[in-house]
């Protein structure tokens, strides 16, 4: 039985000693890990506190002015977090005293130090080892124990929680090396960030800059800058867009907050609550939310920079903060947070910083272009050069060049031609309408098959004028019949009064056989009507009709086909764009029609050039589908000149409009666009 019970005992021993090696393992690779202080101090407490079988523990950390702060606890008296009782200003010496021997020390429960307050006001046994990180005390680590215990085995306790500090220890160091890099990071960043801002002077360039830059050094998801001009701002620059389209929806929304904060001189800072906000504000800002779904923003009125150092030459001892409310506002730093969460702590820093160099920058881009005539005085300073010695004769040459140039386009003539398309159509030609509505249920002629007029063309069908005309067929003969039986009735009548009775009777049924008869006849002249025929001895010119007709609805109003005579005259029909019209009314008036001739080429045989004249112009103004509003011009030609002419062929025309200087013919349209869009 002795035997049994020391070999489930030795057992028992072994796992527990596997355990505190798992755990020890664990917290070492811990301490090798890149975890945050939130995560890493839970993680290291509680496996201590396992290994050690403890009851509970705390870990303290160093704050502000050297105060020691609670980083995480486990099952810590309630008496010890009440910051005003004896029993934690009791403790909280003690935890002083630790740090100050810097030594590992195991305090017995409720014991005390004569001469000072310090001591342990808790029933446990409590195991305290300092963490050291470069020769300094970081912080501190509490273990609560049971009493019970044997000395050797709280000394164990002692010297385990000591080589676990040991490692927090190195976990610490890497801590520091971080944030030693991370900082040296963010200063390089911010180098690199005040360089590129205040490189130009030029507005929308410094304000592109400060925005796609500082959005980094921030790390939010969008920056913007709005400048104030007058009483309005005015949104310059968004991170991540090239240029800003000051009518959209969120451009609006985002200014018209910009102005309304501006307008308060204080900062908005916005995380999901506007219950404090003025109404005006708190409207705004409901709309920019509804519109651009940003979960955090920072509207930031931004003031001209502090230049006292310039009147006293004291740059150390400048104060940034110092009268900033006094200064002039000149537009709004914004900060969006719309995926990214990162607390206000960390992010007023990086704006703090991205604020003095966007402000400092902006003001003196505006200082800069609100001098008196700084277009012309930057102009004159880019043309320097060309008077200088090396480059006045190439200045000289150039000079004289233009002159050359701007002479011969005044004062040489040349031959004004108006540009115009249009299609080559015959003289005799005409397009097919059927009289009455229908359904195309044959076609007689095809494309490009001879047609004399009077020839039938098309076959339509009507349902409506055939019911109509059974109709009233039916109701002709019904009419009928009961004239015929009324007659026969009024012969069979005996009495001379009766008869006269009955023949009277006859009259309303002759007048309805004679109604009936006529609209018979009109429905079946429409009738007639739905076999279409040609209005001229031609040709077909429609391109497969059989596919663009056949068992086809079709309206009075619409062009079925198009039957033209080849073998006659031909002509030109230009459409002669709106804006070059009063050229030609002035060239009319001026040469008369026979004075205007054409040049002009067919894109079937691009290579030929033929000759014109132009027979009429309209005085109206046309719709047409590809150059808009024209003026239709019809041309004579030769027909002779033409081989193998197709109907509707494309044609480029010139049409003269006497002479005119040089820069006038090449460059009349850009002038006549300066003085409808600029000087109008």
């Amino acid at each position: 039985m002795t035997s049994e019970q020391s070999s489930v005992d030795s057992q028992t021993i072994e796992q527990t000693k596997q355990q505190i090696r798992g755990l020890v393992s664990e917290i070492a690779q811990l301490s090798k890990s890149e975890l945050s202080p939130a995560e890493y101090y839970p993680a290291l407490l509680q496996r201590i506190v396992d290994a050690l079988a403890a009851v509970g523990g705390a870990i303290w950390t160093f704050g502000e002015g050297r105060k020691l702060n609670l980083a995480y606890q486990i099952k810590l008296s309630e008496t010890l977090l009440d910051a005003n009782s004896d029993e934690t200003r009791r403790h909280v010496q003690l935890l002083n005293q630790v740090v100050q021997s810097k030594e590992a020390q195991l305090v017995p429960p409720q014991s005390g130090d004569g001469d000072t307050d310090a001591g342990n006001p808790t029933r446990y046994l409590l195991v305290l080892a300092p963490l050291q990180g470069n020769n300094k005390i970081e912080g501190i680590i509490e273990i609560f124990q049971r009493p019970d215990s044997q000395p050797a085995t709280q000394r164990g306790y002692l010297r385990f929680l000591v080589q676990m500090c040991e490692l927090a220890s190195d976990w610490m160091k890497s801590q520091k090396l971080k944030q030693f890099s991370d900082r040296h990071s963010l200063w390089a960043q911010a180098d690199h960030y005040s360089r590129l801002v205040h490189e130009s002077l030029d507005l929308r360039q410094s304000a592109y800059t400060a925005v796609n830059e500082g959005r980094r050094m921030i790390g939010c998801d969008r920056v913007s800058v709005a400048v104030k001009r007058g009483r309005r701002c005015t949104i310059e620059a968004i991170s991540g867009q090239d240029t800003v389209e000051n009518r959209s929806n969120i451009v609006t929304y985002l200014g018209d907050l910009a102005t309304k904060v501006v307008a308060t001189g204080e900062a908005l800072w916005y995380e999901g609550d506007t219950e404090d906000l003025p109404p005006q504000i708190e409207k705004s800002l409901d709309v920019y939310i509804d519109e651009s779904y940003a979960k955090s923003i920072a509207v930031l009125p931004l003031r001209r920079p502090d230049t006292s150092y310039e009147r006293t030459g004291d740059l150390a001892n400048i104060d940034p903060e110092a009268g900033r409310a006094d200064r002039e506002v000149i537009g709004a730093l914004i900060v969006e947070q719309i995926e990214t969460d990162i607390p206000r702590e960390v992010l007023v820093p990086r704006i703090d910083l991205v604020y003095e160099h966007t402000a400092r920058a902006l003001s003196n881009c505006l200082h800069h272009n609100n001098l008196f005539l700084m277009p012309i005085w930057r102009t004159i300073g880019y043309s320097r050069w060309m008077v200088q010695a090396r480059t006045l004769p190439k200045t000289l040459a150039v000079a004289a060049l233009v002159l050359v140039v701007s002479l011969c386009l005044t004062l040489v003539p040349w031959d004004f031609e108006l540009k115009s398309q249009g299609t080559l159509q015959p003289v005799v030609k005409r397009d097919v309408f059927s009289e009455v509505g229908g359904t195309v249920v044959q076609i007689h002629r095809q494309h490009g098959e001879q047609v004399q007029a009077g020839e039938r063309l098309l076959t339509l069908e009507n349902y409506d004028l055939k019911v109509e005309f059974e109709k009233l067929n039916g109701q002709l003969q019904a009419a009928q019949e009961s004239l015929l039986a009324k007659r026969t009735e009024a012969f069979r009548q005996k009495s001379p009064a009766e008869r006269a009775q009955a023949m009277s009777e006859l009259k309303p049924i002759q007048e309805q056989i004679q109604s009936l008869d006529l609209q018979l006849a009109l429905v079946q002249q429409k009738r007639g009507r739905l076999v279409v025929n040609s209005p001229i001895q031609g040709r077909v010119v429609t391109w497969d009709v059989e596919r663009l007709l056949m068992n086809r609805t079709v309206d009075p109003s619409q062009v079925l086909l198009t039957v033209a005579d080849l073998s006659k005259d031909w002509e030109l029909e230009l459409n002669m764009p709106e804006r070059r019209s009063g050229h030609l009314d002035r060239a009319r008036d001026e040469l008369g029609t026979e004075g205007l001739g054409v040049r002009y080429v067919v894109a079937t045989d691009p290579k030929k050039e033929f000759t014109g004249n132009i027979a009429e112009i309209n005085n109206r103004t046309d719709l047409h589908d590809e150059e808009g509003q024209v003026v239709k011009v019809q041309v004579e030609i030769e027909t002779s000149d033409l081989v193998d002419p197709r109907p509707g062929a494309a044609v480029t025309a010139k049409v003269h409009c006497g002479r005119r200087a040089l820069g006038y013919c090449w460059f009349h349209e850009m002038w006549e666009w300066v003085e409808l869009n600029l000087l109008f």
